[in-house]
């Protein structure tokens, strides 16, 4: 027997025995779908097997369901994975987020919801991401859960879509009806000093003022053992030049009567656990720390495991300085009491919008022998940490490595960063930067020009803060790397029963933005969003807070004679629009979480024509670095089921090969099988069976097509 041989048959025995004992999350019993991801652990995986690699190939279009008719303009971005549950689809569309029930087989639409129209929802900078929708049974009867833009929670009867009755609490508006929603903002804010303290009476259709702040939700609520758990979203923190704002604080709802039961301050209030991590007095004004990603949840354990972002203003935090917890953090909540029951920092004091935006996945791993009830957390900078998730302790070590200290005056950087020892990141640009291992090359002269460009910056990994404008460093400016990519589009998934996770991920290294003084001036924007023609979600709300933070990044440094013309003012040059760092563009990756080693590792689609064909590299073999774009994907049954996404934008990335859906051996990647699809994936996809024929359902659509935010149905013959 050779060593493959060897290691394959080792593979073999090693998922076998992760087979046996892997207990899986409730959630695709039965054929159902019942969770955003799937399983309350959130793995997008599901056992079902009637299709597979011998009949993949036959898949056929049942049903396109397309987003048209829904809000005012056409939405191109499909972000919401449906839940399949009693028979039943169940999803939102379109930045009005309206609820719709179709018809598993036929995809015909068979009733709606839309919340009645207010300021609150003009101004809410996260129209579109509402992601789905939560699901429970309430006595004997089947209730749909979802938290609009405005930041109302609805409670809808699943078979006919109308509010509950003898639920919530009446909201005093024209066209709200009297039972089944719940404002959501006077809780939030009934403790916050801030909030207290105004002298104006509140006004439910306009919501929180300005210059308090601004409120909304990204992600649909959880429903975990009777407790509607919601989830809290803010304006997109990149924006923020201001630094008071609304704190993101996580509640507890009764599922069964609307009832308020609980919530935790994402910023510790005096006397309570992480209090000291805000220095400053910053706890009495800083708001944000956003749950704005799902959740996922063990109702065995009775948790809820929830991660969050930055405090307010995330390129500068001269203004709170200290750890800031519970930012960037995973939080297990117990979901009876809201208390904490264990933490996680993945990374303190954020100025780098390394947000967590994928919900932790969970399932059970045998490491070393022992079997352990795992909580696994992907992030954007490509690291991949594991937890125990019962207890918090890390299954591997994680080391704390000194990072790169701010130069910008007044502003605070953590003297370390948490580093996992095991898995490697997916990629390793990211522990130590753009080192010579990195960089080009494709010829020897084209390596020592990069080298030689290289020289005159700083080179660091993944927490590299910005210079300020005016730097007198003799290098231009410090270089930073990615290794994950904004992994919100294209979430990472897991198969509880081999143990294996899979990551898409894409390198990415630049040159910050330099830091300028802002005087205390700043742009005011008293104007409402408005969705443009192509669908693209607005960014920019209106102004919140009233003191403007002193440093933002803007502004530019002008290249002195001593710099060569090829060198940028900020970012990263090129050499004839060739990046300096080897391409790693569209990668697919899995992991073995049972030993934490790397299982194999394929690029999606080919390397860009400016590299292919660039007249530097006539004639010069070039390596597959994968193409435009990202790779979604979910397990199902023996298959990883993966195709293309495009990223996000009014100006989409078009792939550079046909869209494709795949059939993959979850075990090596290879490709058993493929049909077309009608527009490109984005986001997700699922699969349930139905009157038992089993259907795949992919979430589509492009500016570049006729298919505005659709889903497509794929079942066989």
């Amino acid at each position: 027997m050779t060593k493959v041989q060897l290691g394959l048959a080792s593979a073999v025995l090693m998922v076998t025995a992760a087979a046996a004992s892997a207990q899986r999350l409730p959630g695709t019993e039965n054929g159902e779908w019942r969770y955003l991801g799937g399983d309350a652990g959130h793995t997008r995986s599901s056992p079902l097997d009637q299709i597979n690699g011998d009949n993949f190939a036959d898949l056929e279009v049942a049903w396109i369901w397309r987003g048209d008719n829904f809000g005012p303009n056409l939405d191109y971005f499909s972000r919401s994975t449906p839940i399949y549950v009693d028979g039943m689809l169940y999803t939102v569309a379109t930045p009005r987020r309206q609820v719709v029930a179709i018809e598993p087989a036929t995809g015909e639409t068979l009733w709606t919801f839309r919340e009645p129209e207010t300021i609150r929802h003009l101004r809410s900078p996260r129209q579109a991401y509402g992601k789905g929708v939560a699901y429970a049974e309430v006595n004997g009867r089947g209730v749909i859960y979802v938290t609009s833009p405005a930041f109302f929670l609805w409670a809808l009867d699943a078979k006919t879509g109308r509010p509950l009755e003898n639920w919530g609490t009446a909201v005093p508006l024209d066209g709200f009806p009297d039972t089944g929603g719940l404002d959501l903002i006077p809780p939030l804010v009934a403790d916050w000093g801030r909030w207290q303290d105004r002298s104006a009476s509140y006004d439910p259709n306009y919501g929180i003022p300005r210059e308090l702040g601004m409120v909304t939700a990204s992600a649909p609520p959880i429903v975990v053992n009777g407790v509607v758990v919601v989830l809290v979203g803010h304006q997109p923190s990149y924006g923020q030049t201001r630094i008071e704002n609304v704190p993101g604080d996580i509640m507890g709802f009764d599922a069964a009567t609307g009832g308020f039961l609980w919530k935790f301050h994402v910023i510790p209030r005096p006397g309570e656990f992480g209090h000291d991590t805000w220095q400053n007095d910053a706890w009495r004004w800083s708001g944000d720390m956003s749950s704005w990603a799902p959740a996922s949840a063990d109702p065995e354990l009775g948790l809820v495991y929830i991660v969050t972002n930055a405090s307010t203003v995330q390129g500068y935090a001269g203004h709170r300085p200290g750890d800031n917890l519970f930012g960037g953090s995973v939080l297990a909540l117990d979901v009876q009491t809201g208390e904490r029951r264990w933490h996680f920092q993945i990374h303190r004091s954020d100025q780098w919008n390394y947000d967590l935006p994928t919900p932790p996945m969970l399932m059970d791993l045998t490491v070393d022998g022992q079997q352990i009830p795992a909580l696994i957390q992907n992030t954007k900078q490509g690291l991949i940490f594991a937890f125990n998730r019962e207890t918090g302790e890390p299954i591997w070590p994680i080391e704390e490595r000194a990072v790169i200290q701010t130069e910008v005056p007044g502003n605070y950087t953590s003297a370390t960063q948490p580093y996992p020892t095991r898995p490697e990141p997916v990629d390793r640009i990211v522990w130590d930067g753009l080192t010579e291992e990195f960089v080009i090359d494709y010829t020897p002269e084209l390596h020592r020009q990069a080298l030689e460009i290289l020289s005159h910056y700083r080179i660091g990994g993944l927490y590299v803060p910005a210079l300020p404008e005016d730097h007198d460093n003799d290098f231009y400016n410090n270089v930073g790397c990615l290794g994950g990519g904004n992994i919100i589009p294209h979430p990472p998934v897991a198969d509880p029963s081999t143990g294996l996770m899979y990551a898409s991920h894409r390198r990415g290294c630049s040159a910050p933005s330099f830091m300028a003084p802002t005087g205390g001036v700043d742009v005011d924007n008293p104007n409402y969003a408005v969705p443009s023609a192509t669908g693209a979600t607005p960014n920019t709300t209106p102004t919140t807070g009233t003191t403007v933070v002193p440093w933002l990044p803007r502004g530019a440094r002008r290249p002195t004679d001593a710099q060569t013309p090829f060198v940028r003012v900020t970012g990263l040059p090129t050499i004839d629009g060739l990046r300096l760092y080897k391409p790693m563009d569209n990668q697919l990756s899995a992991f073995q979480m049972n030993t934490g080693e790397r299982s194999w590792s394929l690029p999606v689609g080919e390397t860009a024509d400016v590299i292919t064909n660039h007249p530097r590299l006539a004639g010069v073999e070039i390596p597959t670095a994968g193409g435009a774009g990202w790779s979604i994907q979910m397990v199902m049954g023996d298959l990883l089921v993966q195709t293309r996404a495009l990223s996000e934008g009014t100006r989409q990335i078009v792939p550079d090969a046909p869209l494709e859906l795949h059939g993959r051996d979850k075990l090596t990647g290879e490709i058993l099988g493929s049909v077309e699809l009608p527009a490109p994936g984005q986001y997700g996809m699922m699969t349930y069976l139905h009157q038992g024929k089993q259907y795949i359902v992919v979430q589509i659509g492009s500016v570049h097509t006729s298919f505005p935010g659709s889903l497509v149905a794929l079942t066989l013959p």
